[in-house]
């Protein structure tokens, strides 16, 4: 038996085609996104995998992991996501259809910390209002751009997963205190990890600096927003690594533009790119980045390495150890057969 594996020809490190491509009983195909669609749907109808990216933006809709794609694609068993997130694929229709899903969960979660960090840099020494000043004003006193240290200040972590956990570490080499809510972890785990588990409330009123790191999906869409920037202490910084939605936007202009937030560090956004008339882009307090905080050549290759090592243990009939939906696999592994699935060690 073959197993037939899909993806878009978006960009992805060499290493996944190079390791599918050495890989006995696998069978990888490209799917490219401007070829007429019914080329494209009659590859997905012969597809076992589906290997899909994570961002939202790139993906044309037609090609997310809907319902409606499942229904066309019935042979599908497998939906991998090409990152931590999986915004492009609806999990509740995958589970109705018997469909497992994977990430790649922790995969760039040292490129996402140090991304976070540098964001917190920015914001708090005000790196960018210099850089930016330094090239077109005159006349700049250096006391106008006095910034902040991280030193004795207290970050809190909204999700302390793999990328909150080495924020946590991070944090710590600067001298900050550290505290994390997290509802799918025990405190004894979040101490383990590095911080002081706290309610959400608490992270709120207590936090010089609130950091996300958490998915977005149905619990945590707009979980910030004027009630919670509010609770936050004044002059404050937030951070968002995670995902766009989890904020409300609005919300975050309305709370720093009174002044009562310090700062932002923004990475993702609710539209990607967000226009260049955006307001939260026209404040200087807002250090802003085009969701890169994962894109790192280390963090890419390190992806999709993970992804076809996955790809490769689920073909050979192996239980995947990053499942969005476990409780599907009993079934789906039927589907493949155990040991049918190897590297192809005479190849180059």
């Amino acid at each position: 038996m073959t197993i037939q594996v899909s993806r878009l020809n978006l960009w992805i490190d060499p290493v996944f085609d190079e390791m599918l491509g050495q890989a006995t009983g696998v069978d990888l195909s490209v799917v490219n996104v401007q070829d007429p669609d019914d080329t494209n749907w009659a590859m997905l109808a012969d597809t076992d995998i589906y290997h899909v990216s994570a961002a939202k933006d790139e993906v044309p809709l037609r090609w997310q992991v809907t319902s409606e794609l499942l229904a066309r694609c019935p042979r599908i068993k497998v939906v991998s996501s090409t990152g931590s997130g999986y915004d492009t694929i609806d999990v509740d229709a995958c589970t109705r259809a018997g469909v497992l899903v994977v990430n790649q969960a922790g995969g760039n979660a040292n490129s996402v910390a140090e991304h976070t960090i540098g964001l917190l840099l920015g914001v708090c020494r005000r790196i960018v209002e210099s850089d930016h000043l330094i090239k077109t004003a005159t006349g700049i006193v250096r006391e106008d751009l006095m910034g902040r240290e991280l030193a004795g200040q207290v970050i809190g972590i909204v999700g302390i997963g793999h990328a909150g956990t080495r924020v946590a570490q991070l944090a710590k080499a600067f001298g900050m205190s550290v505290l994390a809510y997290d509802p799918y972890v025990e405190g004894s785990a979040i101490r383990e990890r590095g911080a002081n588990p706290v309610t959400l409330d608490e992270l709120l009123a207590q936090s010089d600096v609130v950091t996300l790191h958490c998915p977005r999906n149905a619990e945590t869409m707009k979980m910030f927003s004027t009630a919670q920037f509010q609770k936050m202490k004044p002059r404050a910084v937030f951070i968002s690594t995670a995902r766009g939605g989890i904020h409300d936007e609005a919300a975050l202009y309305e709370a720093l533009a009174s002044g009562h937030l310090g700062g932002a560090g923004l990475d993702v956004w609710a539209v990607e790119p967000p226009p260049h008339d955006h307001p939260l882009l026209g404040l200087p307090n807002v250090v802003s980045t085009y969701h890169t905080a994962g894109v790192t050549r280390e963090a890419r290759r390190n992806i999709a390495r993970i992804s076809a090592e996955q790809i490769l243990q689920i073909s050979a009939g192996a239980r995947p150890p990053r499942m969005i939906n476990p409780q599907v696999w009993p079934t789906v592994a039927h589907h493949f057969s155990p040991g049918t699935v190897g590297m192809d060690t005479t190849r180059a």
